[in-house]
């Protein structure tokens, strides 16, 4: 495989979602503003030092994104090259509405997890999501791999993605009431039109948790003052986005229930596009050691992926 990527001048139109710090983030969470565009965070770092590998022949203009559903697809439009923003790699999520290919991921570039956040307080009382009853509600961000795995584990959802029936969900249009099929179904790459704006779930069961339903887009700003206020009991998400905001909130949030499922993250192009995957894909492996240096590591040292950029050789 040759060195560089791309033909000579070609740059790459990248969409980032703009509200997953510190994974992916943009220097100002206004979409009106200039720096909205301006890329911070691992998956930047990491784009960075891509460009900067000698004779990789790639440049990147990013543009921030604050929708989150369906943003995986937007590389098969004629407006965007890559897209990137800590999103989890399903072979679900490479196919349209249509059920038709539309788009492959990279490898994984970072790992994955799955956590609740409470209130200190309450760590004790719920520690597990077998804790996890009819008297707690818990936040979660629709139309996300921690919505599709708190429903999972708690057993809201089958292995299909299907509603437990009798679960009753409220929506914009009035309050729906799941049977048990595949008209009510909950997944990562999209849920039945039925659901969608979801904003409440009241399980069949006592002995499973509500659900409040949140956008993605509010993971740091609305849903943990939502938890420290007593409207939600806690917050289901990405372990390492919960960790953040632990430490944000100086012990007054504390993460449990550690989920041992991990998922790997990467950026999605067209499926065509298989020759840039494939350069990508190797660079990747590269700057990431292959896969030996992530989140962590970055973490303790901002500059790890650009440094090994500056010894690469073609």
């Amino acid at each position: 495989m040759g060195a560089r990527c791309t033909d000579t001048g070609r740059i790459l139109e990248y969409g980032f979602f703009a509200h997953f710090e510190p994974i992916s983030h943009s220097a100002s969470p206004d979409p009106g503003a200039e720096a909205f565009d301006e890329h911070l965070g691992y998956e930047a770092d990491l784009l960075n030092a891509l460009e900067a590998m000698d004779g990789a022949g790639l440049a990147f203009r990013g543009r921030g994104i604050d929708v989150w559903p369906g943003i995986w697809l937007l590389p098969s439009t004629p407006e965007y090259d890559l897209v990137g923003g800590g999103i989890t790699i399903l072979e679900e999520r490479t196919v349209d509405a249509s059920g038709m290919l539309a788009i492959s991921f990279t490898s994984g570039h970072i790992e994955f997890g799955h956590s609740i956040l409470v209130r200190a307080a309450d760590a004790d009382r719920l520690a597990e999501y077998s804790d996890l009853t009819r008297d707690v509600r818990v936040g979660v961000s629709a139309e996300t791999t921690g919505e599709a795995r708190l429903l999972q584990i708690v057993g809201l959802i089958d292995e299909d993605g299907a509603l437990l029936a009798g679960t009753r969900v409220a929506t914009p249009g009035g309050t729906v009431v799941a049977d048990g099929s595949d008209a009510y179904r909950v997944a990562a790459s999209g849920s039945s039109p039925n659901l969608a704006g979801r904003m409440h779930l009241e399980p069949p069961s006592p002995e499973l948790p509500q659900v409040v339903f949140f956008g993605a887009e509010s993971v740091q700003t609305e849903q943990p003052e939502a938890l420290a206020s007593g409207q939600v009991d806690a917050l289901a998400g990405d372990k390492i986005l919960n960790s953040t905001i632990e430490r944000m909130w100086a012990g007054a949030l504390v993460v449990t229930a550690i989920d041992t499922l991990v998922d790997l993250g990467g950026f999605a192009l067209d499926q065509d596009e298989e020759a840039l995957l494939a350069c990508l894909d190797d660079k990747l492996r590269y700057l990431t050691d292959e896969r030996s240096i992530g989140y962590e590591e970055w973490l303790a040292n901002p500059a790890v992926f650009l440094e090994r950029a500056e010894v690469w050789t073609p």
